[in-house]
């Protein structure tokens, strides 16, 4: 649920939202700079490592973010029972040295690490991982994405300070990784009798992962250090300190990196193709360009009239030119979607293929629908309730270069179907706040997710009307809430496919998203830095080493 997330492949597997930067292409030629250039960073220590991040979190609890900047920050600070090996994508232990399942896939029982301590000093034991449970699902807290994936145990269970047995009330194909991954939080910080929702210490997080919480600037930076004495000693990473630079404008973002005063950050596809090709640039940095799970779309309020009938959201879709975009602000290098599946992920059907674009198809889907320029004022207009209304709607945006660009072109493909878009763009935390009211008419935005997908989270109806719920869109069908519940419960992967496959096809029929496309990781990072490997969820960077050393 978001800039595109270049974290590490120890992020979450929850789904998460993401701002999207997908940025327009611009006729720059590219320039050598290589005069004013530096060759490494010039404001900054040599082993601290300065990430660019496209805007800032709302906050840093564990269990009421739902961005990708406070995922980003938070996968430095805090460790959880088990990750997933880098190369194998296999779970192995963390936190938790070992752990057991039941023959009948309802008990997971973890027993703790014995040396670990939160950062504070304090020492980390199973009363930490049951009070994290209890506040999730505590109905006070604002964590509704991920309430519905904890929704199915029915107790957490303390054996003693360093055993803990979580037991659902139904198998869960996803258990072992929801379990294992839950974000833990210290219990002894949230004892004081403040809002949990509003602590003191979402700004100032205390972890027990590699990297200490240090500053928070808002609007500025985020500063950690690295924690020396961080429990995992084998693991302690080499880079003494990450400073996130919330630098929104990309250009400026762009000049910055250049200029050495960013060692990492994400590139637009201009950047990337053409921009990048200079021998300053090449002397001095390594691009990197890969595919993570994720998919970007345009989300139409189905609370509105002008969206209630799929085959007008139909239309809508045919309307939006996605190739062309994909081909000219994109450069070709992301890749079309038709639903809500991963194009590499077994669950996508292949079969189904995005709907073309078609104009004149969509007219006839409008005039069909009741839509007609009754006036002659060039806007279609329908009557509703006995009341004549006008096919005019705002579309709300993230602020991003992209989110102008991709307007833009919607703005002039509706128009020429007599739709009057007008355009709204936001910035992070104003735009997150009109989601959480269901205060829009269409949106857009990307999801990122992990290795074999539950869309439950945004798709199933009982998520539509809670509050900061991730179906904010309102979408809501008994054979889709069927399939998801029932897939839910399919541990063999074939057949789960087979019920992801019937639901891909009941999106594709209702449009409720337009989906655009699946967007490529394209980064830039420093020379400086080593050991940097590409795995197939993205890059580590607690493995990175300094050149230098």
């Amino acid at each position: 649920m978001l800039k595109r997330k270049h974290v590490s492949i120890l992020k979450k597997t929850l789904l998460i939202l993401l701002l999207t930067n997908f940025l327009s292409a611009c006729p720059n030629s590219p320039k050598d700079n290589s005069k004013n250039g530096a060759t490494h960073l010039q404001t900054t220590e040599q082993e601290t490592l300065v990430y660019r991040l496209g805007s800032e979190p709302d906050t840093l609890n564990r269990l009421t973010s739902n961005d990708a900047y406070s995922s980003l920050i938070n996968s430095f600070i805090f460790d959880d029972l088990i990750k997933r090996d880098n190369e194998t994508l296999e779970f192995k232990p963390k936190l938790a040295e070992s752990w057991e399942i039941s023959e009948d896939k309802l008990t997971y029982t973890f027993k703790l690490r014995q040396n670990v301590k939160w950062h504070d000093g304090k020492p980390f034991t199973a009363d930490d991982v049951v009070f994290s449970f209890e506040k999730i699902m505590d109905k006070k807290v604002l964590s509704p994405h991920l309430k519905v994936y904890y929704k199915e145990i029915k107790s957490v269970e303390k054996l003693d300070d360093y055993t803990v047995r979580f037991i659902y009330a139904r198998p869960y194909f996803k258990a072992l990784e929801f379990v294992g991954g839950i974000p833990i939080l210290p219990k002894h910080m949230f004892q004081d009798g403040k809002d949990f929702n509003q602590h003191p210490t979402n700004r100032k997080p205390i972890g027990n992962g590699p990297y200490r919480f240090i500053e928070w600037k808002t609007n500025q930076k985020v500063v950690l250090t690295r924690n020396e004495d961080y429990w995992d000693k084998k693991n302690i990473p080499a880079i003494k300190k990450i400073l996130f630079k919330v630098i929104a404008d990309d250009t400026v973002a762009f000049e910055s990196l250049k200029k050495g005063d960013l060692d990492y950050a994400g590139l637009r596809p201009i950047q990337y193709v053409k921009m990048t090709d200079t021998p300053h640039f090449k002397d001095n940095f390594i691009k990197h360009k890969y595919y993570t799970p994720n998919y970007s779309f345009i989300g139409w309020n189905l609370r509105r009239p002008y969206f209630a009938d799929k085959q007008v959201r139909k239309a809508l879709t045919l309307l939006v030119n996605r190739q062309d975009i994909v081909d000219k602000l994109r450069f070709g290098l992301d890749k079309l979607v038709s639903g809500p599946f991963w194009f590499q992920g077994y669950e996508n059907d292949p079969n189904i293929q995005p709907l073309p674009y078609n104009i004149q198809e969509a007219k006839n889907l409008l005039e069909a629908s009741g839509w007609k320029d009754s006036d002659g004022d060039g806007t279609l207009d329908k009557k509703m309730n006995g009341k004549k209304i006008d096919f005019e709607f705002t579309f709300l945006l993230p602020q991003r270069d992209f989110s102008k660009q991709l307007a833009a072109i919607v703005q002039k493909d509706f128009s020429r179907a007599g739709i009057k878009v007008n355009i709204q763009i936001s910035e992070w935390a104003a735009f997150t706040r009109r989601l959480n009211t269901r205060d829009f008419d269409a949106v857009s935005l990307a999801w990122s997710f992990g290795l074999d997908q539950d869309p439950y989270q945004v798709w199933h109806s009982s998520q539509a009307e809670i509050k900061s719920g991730s179906n904010f869109i309102g979408f809501k069908n008994a054979e889709a809430d069927k399939i998801l519940e029932e897939a839910r419960t399919v541990f063999d992967k074939e057949a789960r496919t087979q019920l992801y496959n019937r639901f891909h096809q009941i999106i594709h029929e209702e449009q409720p998203y337009t989906f655009l496309f699946s967007g490529a990781s394209l980064l830039a990072r420093h020379k400086r830095f080593t050991n940097v490997k590409v795995y197939k969820l993205g890059m580590d960077i607690k493995e990175w080493r300094i050149a230098d050393e």
